[in-house]
């Protein structure tokens, strides 16, 4: 029942913006922490950041300062604005779910979106 889809990836040069979103369905969204992860090629999946139900956000160290992580509970979506972009954050980015709801909202992301591709050119 559980669906993510990303929308709003593209090609932008570096030091530009984009603004990412994530559509949620299939379950009580304002429930559960939600995140954000991309995967470069040839690289492993690593998280950009993560926020909790009550807003709460952590962010890896490679994007602190330059990424924000939202959520609109009323409109079950997820959200995260890219600023300053950098050719490194080439990616897959992926919108998640935690997989049980009263967790950490730091592991255990069971449900996935498809994707949606970020390219940043120097």
């Amino acid at each position: 029942q559980v669906q993510l889809v990303e929308s709003g990836g593209g090609s932008v040069q570096a030091g530009g913006s984009l603004r990412l979103s994530c559509a949620a369905s299939g379950y009580i969204y304002s429930m559960y922490c939600m995140g954000w992860f991309r995967q470069a090629p040839g690289k492993e999946r690593e998280g950009v950041g993560v926020i909790d139900t009550d807003g709460s956000t952590n962010y890896a160290d490679s994007v602190k300062g330059r990424f924000t992580l939202s959520r609109d509970n009323a409109k079950d979506s997820l959200y995260l604005q890219m600023n300053s972009l950098k050719p490194e954050d080439t990616a897959m980015y992926y919108c998640a779910r935690e997989l049980r709801h009263g967790g950490s909202c730091a592991s255990d992301f069971g449900f996935w979106g498809q994707g949606t591709q970020v390219t940043v050119s120097s």
